[in-house]
């Protein structure tokens, strides 16, 4: 599973942050961090999802006001927004 995360959307409601430890607060730039979040496009990071961590990471994406986060399944077939 990969989530991708687009930080130019995000509006720093930390939500995202509550509920999965693969985000965390930038208090400076009013916006979370995915963690070892790989850039592919302009403020478009992705990152495998350990299977642990799936639960979390997907709760994390539907909790998101603004559908800044979206998780994808292994064959790249979208299951959050």
């Amino acid at each position: 599973m990969k989530i991708e995360y687009d930080r130019d959307t995000c509006i720093g409601m930390f939500q995202c942050v509550a509920e999965w430890d693969g985000f965390e607060r930038d208090e400076d730039a009013g916006k979370a961090v995915l963690v070892d979040g790989e850039e592919t496009d302009e403020d478009i990071f992705v990152q495998e999802v350990p299977e642990d961590a799936e639960f979390d990471a997907k709760f994390a994406a539907r909790v998101c006001p603004v559908d800044a986060i979206a998780v994808y399944d292994d064959d790249g077939e979208q299951l959050i927004p």
